[in-house]
């Protein structure tokens, strides 16, 4: 590798450090799955490359995200951008911490060039991992500055897109799926995707931290518009929503207001109207799942990895 100074290697080391510090590496295990799905012959190693590159192409949004969202504590340690604060301000440590991010989707597109496939395979292989990172993108754009509630539209795109159909389509292009087939997967990733990312904000509420790996209440004071508070917005009522408005967006609520936040949005009933949701979407994914032209063993694993991303303890 070229001499790219020591400015440059802090920053690849924050986001080195981020990458290996833990995560469920789910993205790179659905990679796999996609390919178990087709019966073309595969490579394994070409399989974890791509999943590497996936993973990677993650840490690079989790760096970007939790920059945009103020948050200084990620997988139980400090932010990316936390961590070059130290060594450069704030001013400086922030900007690197994004071309930090920057220099991840670099590297993770440079790899996924060079994977040893015929240029039939890997012109739609790089189609389908750019439109992970275009859809991304276009779901962190809504996230920011939608005014709208359509939250699980958000969630196809931010969550949905990189998360559950990318991985599942990189594996399965490999191991030869057809257009018609991609189209068929779609139809069961996107309930998943949005399903995963509604248990997310679950957990991220009403989880412990030793879960989330973040602060108590993070999404509260950081004003996230997650499905799980917007909902509670919407349906709570006078001191209630006085209750609710009062963490919201305010990053110096403390502790027992956050709890007290937390205790109203469940009572106004916004935790069970997701948890119900998120019932629903699992079971469309499984009805699209019975119809899909995948493998009987692909079928099995999509089945279980759809339970184990929807249905995760709190």
């Amino acid at each position: 590798m070229e001499y790219i100074g020591p400015q440059a290697a802090s920053a690849c080391e924050a986001l080195s450090d981020l990458c290996l510090r833990g995560g469920k590496r789910l993205r790179a295990a659905l990679v796999s799955t996609g390919a178990l799905c087709f019966r073309k012959p595969y490579d394994d190693k070409l399989l974890i490359d791509i999943g590497a590159a996936v993973e990677l192409l993650h840490t690079y949004f989790l760096v970007h995200d939790d920059w945009m969202d103020g948050d200084l504590v990620r997988r139980g340690g400090p932010s990316a951008h936390a961590v070059l604060r130290r060594s450069h301000g704030q001013a400086s440590g922030d900007a690197a911490a994004i071309l930090a991010g920057d220099w991840g989707s670099a590297v993770a597109n440079a790899w996924m060039a060079q994977l040893p496939l015929p240029p039939r395979t890997l012109t739609p292989v790089l189609t389908a991992f750019s439109r992970m990172q275009r859809d991304a993108v276009a779901g962190q754009l809504r996230d920011i500055l939608a005014k709208d509630n359509d939250i699980e539209l958000t969630y196809q795109l931010k969550t949905a897109s990189y998360t559950v159909e990318g991985p599942i389509n990189l594996g399965a292009i490999v191991a030869g799926a057809t257009i018609n087939d991609l189209r068929q997967i779609r139809r069961f990733a996107i309930p998943v995707g949005i399903a995963f990312q509604l248990r997310d904000d679950l957990i991220g509420l009403f989880g412990s931290t030793t879960t989330t790996g973040k602060p108590f209440g993070s999404d509260l004071r950081a004003g996230k518009r997650t499905a799980v508070a917007v909902c509670a917005l919407e349906r709570a009522r006078g001191s209630n929503r006085r209750i609710i408005a009062e963490t919201f967006g305010n990053p110096r609520a403390s502790n027992r207001q956050l709890k007290e936040a937390v205790h109203v949005i469940e009572s106004v009933g916004a935790k069970s109207l997701v948890e119900q949701r998120i019932v629903e979407l699992l079971e469309l994914a499984e009805r699209q799942l019975r119809v899909a032209p995948v493998s009987a063993a692909g079928r099995k694993l999509l089945a279980s990895a759809a339970s184990a991303l929807v249905l995760r303890s709190m």
